[in-house]
């Protein structure tokens, strides 16, 4: 393999003015301390602050610097679509604007992809995590999750801090999704994936663009948009209920005729058709989100709009 390949290093950047000049340095001095070639590529996700005015001026300071400013906030999984777009590395190599991935550890990532030709994809895998609680258990969910949907190992960690190989960023930009989710995508284009340990840094500054209410929206996406777990979970329980109600059948009927006609079951009827009306309308509800993503993919919606783009 070249000593010279190019490392393109994707970065969705959201209200991220107070750590970009340093990711950059950072990751500029990690490249010309191993002497490889890299680019940055750089996707605004419709910031508040100033982040697209300072990559701006990274970009006219060091041309490797690949900006792009998306027209609204679609969200981290797009950004990142987009940069593998524009991206032109033979390794692709996808990590946060927040400082909380060392670009320190970049070498690690390097040196055990080409240690291992047969590998696809090296995510990093954090010695302690730095996140909060609900971020940790949610993620640690979504991982066993992932886990039973792709049949993968569940030792295997998901983060967003790993380097990918050319041809499997390219078969993950022909996938037809509305709503990607890269970590699904690489697990559905390739099993070759491992893990390395990396460290974790605290956050350097401001919170994290990733509150409760949205990692609940992503753990729901993931799950309608990459399993049919949700369906099988009504099913069975549709089966429950029938075998549910076959019983009170025979046990209302063999009540009627040892004690006759009693209105003490009255409140048992109104229980029971509460329950069951409650469980109609959860399924309606699930089946129609489901319509509801169909529908989404069959219009044929961009991933994604672009504002500017200085490549």
């Amino acid at each position: 393999m070249s000593q010279k390949d190019l490392f393109s290093i994707v970065v969705p950047v959201y209200n991220s003015e107070k750590s970009l000049e340093i990711l950059y340095n950072r990751v500029k001095e990690v490249f010309e301390q191993i002497g490889e070639d890299f680019e940055m590529v750089l996707v605004d996700d419709s910031s508040k602050d100033k982040s697209y005015q300072i990559m701006k001026n990274l970009h006219d300071t060091d041309s490797r610097v690949k900006i792009i400013q998306m027209a609204k906030n679609f969200g981290q999984h797009k950004a990142i679509m987009c940069g593998f777009k524009y991206a032109g590395g033979n390794f692709i190599l996808t990590m946060d604007d927040d400082l909380q991935h060392p670009p320190t550890e970049i070498v690690k990532l390097i040196d055990t992809i080409r240690n291992n030709p047969d590998v696809d994809v090296v995510i990093g895998r954090y010695d302690t995590k730095k996140h909060n609680f609900i971020r940790n258990f949610g993620t640690a969910v979504m991982n066993k999750i992932s886990a039973y949907i792709f049949n993968r190992d569940s030792n295997l960690k998901l983060t967003s801090f790993r380097i990918i190989r050319r041809h499997v960023v390219e078969a993950v930009l022909e996938a037809q999704t509305i709503t990607p989710r890269i970590g699904s995508l690489l697990l559905q284009v390739s099993n070759r994936i491992i893990n390395v340990e990396v460290h974790h840094d605290e956050r350097a500054f401001g919170k994290s663009g990733y509150p409760f209410k949205r990692l609940v929206k992503d753990f729901f996406n993931n799950i309608l948009n990459n399993s049919d777990l949700p369906l099988k979970f009504l099913g069975g329980v549709g089966v429950l209920s029938f075998i549910a109600s076959i019983g009170l059948a025979i046990f209302y009927i063999v009540r009627y005729f040892v004690n006759g006609v009693s209105v003490a079951g009255w409140t048992t009827l109104i229980v029971l058709i509460l329950l069951f009306s409650g469980l109609i309308l959860f399924s309606i509800g699930l089946l129609g989100n489901y319509m509801i993503r169909i529908l989404k993919e069959t219009k044929k919606m961009p991933l994604y709009a672009i504002r500017d783009k200085r490549l």
